[in-house]
Formats: structure tokens, C-alpha cells, sequence
């Protein structure tokens, strides 16, 4: 079970990087990751930081989260040999710090500028390789800084985008649970009602998400790190990540140009609560009230596109048993699906 040892949330938490860095004993050469946008947002601050508390300072802009980017960081990691790598950004640059920390065998310290998944504090890494996303596992955070007023100062349709991740705990969890009664899947429950409670709480509380609001940031921020541990103790993306996510990987593989990762989820997550025979309608109006999308209009996609994920979703991770089984749904079940939850 792996669990970061440091978690920071907070009003210009990204000032204690430095400070917590040195508390953990990780090194005294770190390697800082962005891409050029959160470079002048967070980067630089790290930066300061980190040499602030005598700790030495690499520096890698990203231009991509692929599997250049991720050698790239890995091979600075090893031939400079620095002590551990620190991601600052949203998904992309988070990522490659992530899966080239765990590469190189060192630390990896996430400090997200955007709260739009669950990833910033996950042992996942989503990396474009061959072209095409893939997941990896590599190792969970050995630290968290989320700087609460930097996320809320984000743009709205990024935080709206992580609360569809987290919502997406939903049907996950049930997901999860069919894997175990119908394949002798492990399970656990402290894990999944953990994802659970994530969701829950933010569903209830979705109409005090709004924008430029930094107790929404804090909000997020919270469910997200719930999420990630959960994951942890899991030691799988399982109570985070089901049906609904091979739905949303289904479309970045296939869509002319997909959505975000947690709108995408959000969405499914609609359509995979209907399967499982839950209050959809409940998911569908939470989304509404925070303002993330869910129909395939506000995606920014073609009912084509929807209808051919949902039909060739249960090809990602096969050996991962969800509502859609191993044969997946029929077009016209598809079609239906979509018109049912108003997805289309």
C-alpha cells in the first residue's frame, strides 16, 4: 500500500515545496517538470523554493506528455544523477515527472496547478506512445502540494473536468463490485467506500462549485487526494476507474478531437449509472449544476462518435469486467443508451 507521506493543501501552498521537500530527506538535487504555461505559473515558484531550502535545481519543459518527453526526463534524472523529480501542472507535465521518476528508481513529488483528475495524485500515467494514450503504473506521490488559489484561478472547465472524474467513483465502485462477485475479483471495501464517500460528498455539494471560488478549489482538491488513496489502498485504479473510463479512453482513441479526460468520464459515468440500473438522473443533474458537460454537443463531439465508443468500450482493459461484459452492447443498445440519458 503506497501512500504519499506528505500532503499539502492550501493558500500558496506552492511556497512550501521547498520546505517540504527538505522535511522528507529526498535528496538535495531535484529535477522540476512543467510545460512552458505552468512554468510561469508554478514552475518558477517551485523553483525558488527548492533552492531557497539549498536544493539544487534541474529544469525540463515539456512541449507533450509522450514517451520522448518521458526518456528525455529520465535519462537527466540518471545522467545528472538528481535525487527526485517534482511535476508542476496539470496532467501533462505531472505525468512525465511521474512515469520518468519511476523509471530513473527516484521520488516523485506532484504539485498540480489545475485540479481536473485524479492522476495528480495517482501511481497512473497516461503518456501518448505509438500514437496513441496508454496507461503505465509507476509509483504514487511521495508528496502532494495543491496550491488552492493557483487551482482556483485555473480555468472553470478544468476544475468542472475533475469533478466529473471524481463523480465517475460512482459506477467504478459498482463496477468493481460485479468483478468481484462474477469473476472472484479482489476487493475492497475500505477502498471503495472511500471512492464512494469522494463522489457522494461531491455530489451534494455541487452547486457551491463555482468559479475563481477558492473553498471550490479546496473542495475538489480534498475529493481528488480521497480518490488517489483510495486507489492506493487498493493498489489498482479499480475504485476510480471503470466502465465510464474505458468509455472516455475509447473516445480519445477515436474522436476527431476528444474532450477532456474528466468531462469525457463525467458523461459516461450518465450512461454506465443507467446500465447499472442507479439514479443517473442524480449524476446527470450534478454535472449540470457545476457546469461540466453532458451530452455530446457540450463535449464537442458527434453522436457518431459517442455511439462507436460505447459500442467498442469494453475492448480497453478486457481483463478489467465491467457493466458492459465481455461482449460489449449493440449498436442499437448503444443508440438508445445515449437518447435515454440525453446524451445525444
Amino acid at each position: 500500500m503506497e501512500l504519499p507521506r506528505s500532503i499539502v493543501i492550501g493558500h500558496d501552498a506552492i511556497h512550501q515545496v521547498g520546505e517540504v521537500c527538505a522535511n522528507l530527506k529526498i535528496g538535495r538535487h531535484a529535477l522540476v517538470v512543467a510545460d512552458p504555461t505552468t512554468m510561469k505559473i508554478g514552475g518558477e515558484i517551485a523553483l525558488h523554493s527548492l533552492q531557497k531550502h539549498k536544493i539544487r535545481t534541474e529544469e525540463y519543459v515539456i512541449q507533450g506528455a509522450d514517451w520522448d518527453a518521458v526518456m528525455a526526463a529520465k535519462e537527466i534524472l540518471t545522467s545528472k544523477d538528481v535525487d527526485f523529480a517534482l511535476g508542476v501542472g496539470g496532467g501533462r507535465s505531472i505525468d512525465v515527472a511521474k512515469l520518468s521518476a519511476f523509471q530513473a528508481g527516484v521520488p516523485f513529488v506532484s504539485v498540480p496547478t489545475a485540479a481536473s483528475h485524479d492522476g495528480v495524485v495517482s501511481s497512473q500515467a497516461s503518456i501518448e506512445k505509438d500514437g496513441q494514450k496508454q496507461s503505465f503504473g509507476a509509483h504514487t506521490p511521495i508528496a502532494v502540494i495543491m496550491d488552492t488559489g493557483i487551482i482556483a484561478e485555473s480555468p472553470f472547465r478544468l476544475l468542472a473536468a475533475g469533478c466529473g472524474d471524481i463523480i465517475s467513483n460512482l459506477t467504478a465502485v459498482k463496477d468493481w463490485a460485479l468483478g468481484r462477485n462474477l469473476r472472484n475479483e479482489y476487493y475492497s471495501s475500505y477502498a471503495a467506500a472511500l471512492s464512494e464517500l469522494a463522489a457522494r460528498l461531491l455530489i451534494e455539494n455541487a452547486h457551491t462549485i463555482k468559479p475563481r471560488l477558492e473553498e471550490s478549489a479546496w473542495f475538489v482538491a480534498k475529493a481528488l487526494v480521497s480518490s488517489g488513496v483510495a486507489m492506493s489502498i487498493a493498489g489498482s485504479s479499480r475504485p476510480a476507474s471503470g466502465s465510464e473510463h474505458k468509455f472516455s479512453h475509447t473516445l480519445d482513441r477515436l474522436a476527431k478531437k476528444p474532450a477532456l479526460h474528466g468531462e469525457q468520464c463525467g458523461v459516461g459515468t450518465i450512461m454506465m449509472m443507467y446500465l447499472h440500473g442507479g439514479n443517473w438522473e442524480e449524476v446527470r443533474n450534478a454535472l449540470l449544476a457545476i457546469g461540466a458537460p453532458t451530452t455530446a454537443r457540450a463535449l464537442g463531439l458527434t453522436d457518431d462518435e459517442i455511439i462507436e465508443a460505447l459500442i467498442h468500450a469494453h475492448e480497453i482493459h478486457p481483463e478489467r469486467y465491467t457493466i458492459l461484459g465481455d461482449a460489449g452492447i449493440t449498436h442499437e443498445a448503444a443508440e438508445r443508451l445515449a437518447h435515454i440519458t440525453k446524451v445525444i
